[in-house]
């Protein structure tokens, strides 16, 4: 892209504000990000990191993180990158399991890499990263200086980076991917979205602006705290959409909730934006809604994957509110579209054992609900150093992949429609296994989740397996009164629907919790624990 298009502007910085109130951004072109780049190849490679070092990498969003990371992928190194709002001891568990060589941090980051000692005791070495957001990597490298010669040649079967899950419903994994499954996923992306070098994006997790300068879009910085994105200011998302001219941007339903709120209270919309694509959890009907005139050039998306796989599948807004909508406000859970192009997905028999080989499937008929399994060039084949959880979420591809492909196990339950959509139910750890049969949390909540009372609700069990409670814990909204009176509403609510009939009991909760990374994920095993504790 730095020899397509040298002059676009590559990344924009906020800095502050102008005299007239417009938000005042460090502008990097292509080619000066590739300076960037080279800068940070050659502060690493002094530093003794080496082709295939492991690389921690804890800078800040923006310049350092896209930098150093393609300054590490530039030399065949390894970065390792791991979610921080995990919480540190979850944090320092996934730093043991990954065993850097490398560490490039922030002062704050090196300094806990030297109090957490036992846990960093594979580094050998440390490269200090800038704590501002704006301040370029030392010592400069002369201008218009290119990657050339320290550009390696790396294989497609050659381990490019270790990213580590979220945790939400487990222990985090670290994900091994290839330069060759990067490369079908970039392709994926810009294939299935329809991307075009010369747009502007957005990005509200920080990880995906790694995607942009290979997409030659521009990478507009956005003003989020990543360890806490709930506490967004809608408004200056939506001063850096408008003055900015942005056509692309990623989030989390829950902050994209409270940026379409902002605009419908001060009448505005969004029309440069081309698409939004919104994911983490299944998006609220509300939002597919206020989507359609929030807008008016583009469309809301939500693409379907996971760490381990992504993309898998997608659907937009029209086909949501036209065909899907109706459905899951009925109990048929949430659907997430037609697999892309050149990804496979079956419906399998759930069960919580390894599945050994391909010939040991059996998939389920339209409509039957199973577990979700996928194949394709953007499916991983292991973890980190965990080969009891690589056997139980992979499948030998037998004959009917290519040679070394697996179909990965998502970990969800679904099921197939007679058009070849995948409807979303849940996760299978989560499901909640009663003598009954099993209830899936995306088939009730979102029939709970119409009642006017209601903010958001979850489905736990609680019990032994195959004889538990089918439980609801309800998060009010806000100026209501969660009492007694409530409670008799939403039982009555419940009845009159087969699925939520069998509830048996309703929990109040102040703030369901949810993951750090989307803020939309909630941990229902944790409200588990708490519901079981409340005797009902």
């Amino acid at each position: 892209m730095a020899d397509r298009q040298p002059g676009r502007a590559a990344l924009k910085i906020p800095r502050g504000r102008t005299a007239t109130g417009s938000i005042d951004y460090l502008v990097l072109s292509f080619a000066e990000l590739e300076s960037e780049v080279e800068a940070w190849r050659r502060r690493l490679e002094s530093s003794g990191i080496r082709r295939g070092d492991r690389t921690l990498v804890m800078v800040r969003q923006g310049l350092p993180l896209i930098a150093s990371v393609f300054a590490l992928f530039a030399m065949g190194a390894v970065p390792v990158v791991i979610d921080p709002g995990m919480g540190l001891r979850r944090f320092l568990q996934c730093v043991r399991q990954a065993r850097p060589v490398g560490l490039v941090g922030i002062p704050l980051a090196r300094w806990i890499s030297r109090l957490a000692w036992g846990s960093f005791r594979s580094l050998r070495a440390r490269v200090t990263a800038p704590s501002s957001l704006v301040a370029r990597c030392s010592p400069p490298v002369p201008a218009g200086s290119r990657l050339g010669a320290g550009l390696v040649d790396t294989a497609p079967d050659e381990l490019a980076a270790v990213l580590f899950t979220s945790g939400s419903t487990g222990a985090p994994k670290g994900v091994c991917y290839t330069h060759g499954l990067f490369d079908a996923q970039v392709e994926l992306i810009r294939v299935t979205y329809r991307i075009e070098p010369g747009e502007v994006d957005l990005p509200l997790l920080p990880i995906f602006a790694l995607f942009n300068p290979a997409l030659g879009m521009t990478t507009v910085v956005p003003e989020i705290d990543p360890r806490r994105p709930a506490e967004v200011n809608p408004e200056k998302i939506l001063q850096a959409i408008q003055q900015e001219q942005v056509t692309n941007s990623f989030g989390s339903p829950t902050l994209w909730r409270k940026i379409a709120a902002r605009a419908k209270d001060r009448g505005v919309t969004l029309p440069s934006l081309r698409r939004v694509l919104c994911a983490g959890a299944p998006v609220p009907p509300s939002l597919w809604e206020d989507s359609l005139s929030l807008l008016p050039g583009g469309e809301l998306h939500s693409p379907y994957g996971a760490t381990e796989a992504l993309p898998i599948s997608t659907i937009g807004a029209r086909e949501v509110m036209t065909e899907t909508l109706v459905r899951t406000r009925e109990g048929a859970g949430s659907c997430v579209g037609r697999p892309v192009a050149g990804v496979s997905v079956k419906v399998i028999a759930l069960t919580d054992d390894p599945i050994l080989s391909e010939s040991a499937l059996r998939s389920c008929a339209p409509g039957e609900i199973g577990e979700l399994v996928a194949a394709g060039p953007s499916v991983t084949r292991t973890y980190d150093g965990l080969p009891e959880a690589t056997a139980r979420a992979k499948i030998p591809g037998g004959h009917t992949l290519p040679p070394g492909a697996v179909w990965h196990r998502m970990g969800d339950c679904g099921y197939l429609d007679d058009q070849g959509r995948i409807w979303f139910c849940g996760r299978k750890v989560e499901r909640v296994q009663t003598a009954a049969g099993p209830l899936y949390t995306e088939q009730i909540e979102p029939l709970m989740n119409q009642h006017p009372a209601v903010r958001r609700s979850a489905l736990v069990g609680v019990g032994p397996v195959g004889r538990q409670r089918p439980v609801l814990v309800v998060e009010v909204n806000p100026g209501q009164r969660a009492d007694r009176a409530l409670a008799d509403e939403l039982e009555a609510f419940a009845r009159r629907h087969p699925l939520t009939s069998r509830l048996e009991a309703i929990l109040f909760h102040p703030g369901l919790p949810v993951d750090v990374r989307h803020n939309a994920k909630i941990h229902r095993l944790t409200l588990a624990r708490w519901a079981a504790r409340q005797r009902v």
